[in-house]
């Protein structure tokens, strides 16, 4: 019987001994006032949202990274092939687009990239530079087979990016002549195990987890079928959804930036920017956030019309919430772009520059912002909402 229900037939019965005089006493009887319980917390549909983010976002991202792997890769193997100024500069291009799918997917590093090691085979910082050189100078030659087989500090993005523009302390550049076959074929190597990595890392997704194992799903489908081993319910999908924006934003903040800026000028350190070689960082970082964007907005930048994302879960509670996180994450994104100047410095110099320092604390003081917005303002989001 329904609340409604039940206070409607008390009242009724109440109404019908008042009027019958079924009493003995002559106090009249006093009706009470039923309450009617205040509605708490707010509803919403996740599964499209869900479905969208683990096909679109993730499983698309991972489409995008093992594509462009594969683009690398051959890019490299032409420069091993043919070596001249257009090879190397389209190989160091290369390089640069695989790097922005694998930057944005930091906002969603769960699963199959963190279970299988696959960040540290393809993102390991900081590189080894002294066993990366011994490397080169007491070996004949090098195949992706053995160099799988070596440590992750001399092999995935950064060795790719040191071989490919040199060590970055002067310029982000090298010309052919300094390229030796050694480092061309080492290379090419190297993006042969990185691009390995990348169809792993999609297979993990789409395929299954274990390839080994006959009862081993896709991971896609751990998240858009909840009420398994590892989702017990959407609402576990979601709180990973969430935890994984929060845990870039506080790396890119209080990590990538903060930790080489130093607490004064005095005490930067170059050694720890990441992409260092490449000047790469600032798009880095950026990626990182716009990673966040993605998830947020339930698209990326190339999309032209929207999709379900996790702005329409915060919606559904607190449109004015909703907005104010959009605008703290293009505020975020905005000021790690603006880090560079008019002189268009790249991190590692800004942070030993009094005025780009300005605009770094600027930076990190956004990504702050954002941090705790989304920590105190979406996460607790998950204890309001009346899932059925």
């Amino acid at each position: 019987m329904s609340l409604k229900t039940s206070l409607l037939s008390a009242t009724i019965s109440a109404l019908i001994l008042t009027g019958c005089g079924g009493s003995s006493s002559s106090k009249e009887t006093v009706v009470p006032t039923p309450v009617v319980p205040v509605a708490t917390g707010f509803t919403f549909n996740a599964t499209p949202m869900i479905t969208n983010l683990t096909n679109d976002i993730i499983v698309g991202g991972y489409q995008t990274l093992n594509s462009k792997a594969e683009s690398f890769y051959l890019a490299t193997q032409t420069l091993f092939n043919t070596p001249n100024e257009e090879t190397l500069a389209a190989a160091q291009q290369a390089w640069k687009d695989v790097r922005i799918p694998w930057e944005q997917g930091e906002a969603h590093i769960f699963g199959p990239v963190d279970a299988l090691s696959i960040d540290p085979h393809l993102d390991t910082w900081p590189l080894n530079t002294n066993d990366l050189k011994t490397l080169l100078t007491t070996q004949s030659g090098f195949s992706g087979d053995v160099l799988k087989t070596w440590n992750d500090d001399v092999q995935g993005f950064h060795t790719m990016e040191f071989l490919l523009f040199g060590d970055g302390t002067q310029d982000n550049t090298i010309t052919i002549d300094e390229m030796t076959l050694l480092e061309r074929e080492y290379l090419s190597a190297a993006a042969e195990v990185f691009n390995g990595y990348t169809k792993s890392l999609l297979d993990a997704w789409v395929v299954a987890q274990d390839p080994n194992d006959a009862n081993s799903v896709a991971y896609q489908e751990l998240l858009l079928t909840p009420d398994n081993e590892v989702y017990s319910s959407q609402l576990g999908v979601i709180e990973e959804l969430i935890n994984g924006m929060i845990g870039i934003v506080d790396e890119v903040g209080n990590g990538k930036i903060a930790e080489p800026f130093g607490t004064s000028i005095d005490t930067t350190d170059t050694s720890l920017v990441e992409s260092q070689y490449s000047w790469n960082s600032l798009t880095d970082f950026a990626n990182n956030i716009e990673g966040v964007q993605n998830v947020y907005l339930g698209r990326t930048s190339t999309q032209s019309s929207a999709d379900v994302g996790l702005i329409d879960f915060v919606r559904a509670a607190d449109t004015d919430v909703a907005t104010r996180i959009g605008d703290e994450i293009s505020t975020a994104i905005t000021a790690i772009k603006a880090i560079s100047g008019d002189n268009n410095l790249p991190f590692r110099q800004a942070i030993n520059d009094a005025e780009a320092r300005i605009r770094i604390q600027v930076a990190i003081d956004a990504l702050s912002t954002l941090q705790t917005s989304l920590e105190n303002d979406v996460l607790t989001l998950l204890t309001d909402w009346t899932t059925s």
